[in-house]
């Protein structure tokens, strides 16, 4: 009998948990696009990136990360104001890493082609690790651009952001060997409408570009408030304009930056969120007065190219979970792995994470590319926008069926499927909603002849290579040449997603793969659930390209 209890406790039937094995060489898709988007030269050093990033130690960073959130401390024990937040020191390990790493610099320390695509190689593999920390990591990155509108604040604060040596200590930025920048843009009343902010910027002296304000104001959401400074909006009198605001002073006392709460989130734990207070704040202008949203929107570019990095991330790491599973957990007598419906759900999963990952992986190339190209620069914009929204919206029903495939296992805290659930809405509302984006792309095809010109030039690349995709395009580019209102907009972008995708996949990934894609999303073939390829597929080398490898 007490044999038999015992057998109640043994542990059979169970995968593995996916860890020591590295994200770049178990990703086919993902390593071929490094080498074919111009990053050969970087991976060596993304390779390391991708064992560090699928050792056990540093994923349970970032298990401890969301299970310990930060803490907003207002006061000191003697009763002075202090606004800081308190984090896990598991936050602060992974953040050494992405600063050390230099998600958050790379392509401006290192400014040769292929940068892009080479940080947006290490974004992808880190955020399958944790995705709060690369909040501060995007933001601090994006701001570069922004800050060189003002040559003399780009000359002072652009060597502190690129340190890569993360100092977390409260110190004034002139005391610390490296520093982050935040944002603080949206207020209660507007949201994404930022024209509609009510925060006041009063003169000191001259005012003007470079100039000294004072801020008074409320922001509804600023993401990372223990970074050494902020990009913000505020009105003078000459209209909306930019403004950095430093935690500190010149003179080393603290600025009026006052956290009146951190928001309590749906996902993105591990990352501090707050409302904020300038009450008289110092600041210092940006750009052009009045000129706040075109100076700010360099900084916007870049964290919406972040936003889909991180989508198809978290969609990888979704997908990789599911496979793994499914390799290990036996049901009704079979593998999951073998069982004919289960591959078509693991084959529609694997053809959705790749060719988010092929449309952001080339879109970063745009970003390497502009300067030399003007159609290049066209299509980052307007590819940035088509691809922020259709990977951000594929990408929660995308995890929410990979969490699926591993049944009750893949509900539970102990699990990364629930976090990666959580975490997946926030890309799409980030840096702007769905409507934004696509409104976006509907003015730059109304206004910009070169944005569709790059398009065009785009999806011509694999014109002739598959029927299903060339009568896709033709009805496409018809419709580009035709008016369309803003109850179209959704439709039009997905098209366009979908026809850059489909042209991508062609040129780049193995036949099985380009045609199970043509067939599912470009000629109907497929249903509107994941798992309704249609038969005639390469299910299994589909799975098995994806599958992520532990050799």
């Amino acid at each position: 009998m007490s044999s038999r209890r015992n057998q109640t406790h043994r542990v059979f039937n169970q995968p593995p948990p996916l860890q020591d094995y590295n994200l770049l060489r178990a990703d086919l898709a993902l390593s071929e696009a490094v080498s074919r988007e111009g990053a050969d030269w970087a991976v060596d050093s993304l390779s390391a990136l991708g064992w560090r990033a699928g050792c056990p130690e540093v994923i349970e960073l970032g298990d401890l990360a969301n299970r310990f959130p930060p803490r907003l401390v207002t006061h000191d024990r003697f009763g002075h104001r202090i606004d800081e937040v308190e984090f896990h020191p598991a936050w602060h390990e992974l953040m050494k890493i992405g600063v050390e790493e230099e998600i958050h610099a790379l392509p401006w320390n290192h400014p040769r082609p292929g940068a892009h695509v080479a940080r947006a190689a290490k974004h992808f593999m880190f955020t399958q690790v944790e995705a709060g920390v690369h909040c501060p990591l995007t933001m601090t990155f994006a701001a570069t651009p922004a800050l060189r509108a003002q040559p003399e604040l780009a000359e002072e604060w652009v060597p502190r952001i690129t340190s890569t040596v993360y100092d977390p200590r409260v110190r004034p930025s002139v005391e610390k060997r490296g520093c982050l920048i935040g944002m603080a843009m949206t207020e209660k009343q507007g949201g994404s409408d930022v024209r509609a902010n009510t925060t006041e910027a009063k003169a000191i002296g001259q005012g003007g570009p470079g100039g000294e304000f004072r801020l008074t104001g409320h922001k509804w959401f600023c993401s990372a408030p223990m970074c050494d400074a902020f990009l913000t909006l505020a009105y003078t009198t000459g209209g909306l304009s930019c403004f950095l605001v430093p935690r500190w002073l010149p003179d080393g006392s603290r600025n009026h930056f006052f956290i009146q709460r951190l928001k309590q989130k749906l996902g993105n734990r591990s990352n501090a969120s707050s409302e904020i207070e300038y009450r008289e704040t110092w600041a210092r202008m940006v750009g052009p007065e009045g000129r706040g949203v075109p100076t700010i929107i360099e900084m916007v570019n870049h964290t919406r190219l972040d936003c889909m990095i991180g989508s198809a991330a978290l969609m990888r790491q979704a997908l990789a979970q599911a496979i793994h599973h499914a390799r290990h957990r036996t049901a009704f007598g079979h593998l999951l792995m073998d069982q004919p419906l289960m591959r078509n759900v693991l084959a529609d999963l694997a053809l959705e994470s790749e060719a988010a990952t092929v449309l952001m992986m080339r879109v970063a190339r745009a970003y390497d590319e502009e300067s030399a190209d003007p159609l290049e620069r066209a299509f980052r914009r307007i590819a940035t926008a088509i691809g922020k929204y259709w990977i951000t919206k594929r990408g929660p029903r995308m995890v929410c069926e990979a969490l699926e495939c591993l049944g009750g296992n893949g509900y539970v805290e102990e699990s990364i499927m629930p976090r990666l659930y959580r975490e997946i809405p926030l890309s799409s509302i980030w840096e702007g909603s769905g409507n934004v984006m696509c409104l976006d792309v509907l003015r730059a095809l109304q206004r910009d002849e070169a944005s569709t010109c790059a398009l065009q030039r785009e999806l011509a690349k694999a014109r002739g290579a598959d029927p299903r995709y060339d009568a896709f395009l033709a009805e496409l580019e018809s419709e580009l040449g035709s008016e369309t209102g803003q109850e179209s907009a959704r439709w039009r972008v997905e098209r366009l997603a979908l026809a850059l995708q489909g042209a991508l996949l062609i040129q780049n990934a193995p036949p099985f793969v380009a045609d199970a894609f043509c067939a599912a999303r470009l000629a109907g073939s497929g249903g509107f659930e994941y798992g309704t390829l249609p038969a005639g597929v390469d299910f299994r080398s589909i799975v098995e390209r994806a599958s992520p490898s532990l050799d």
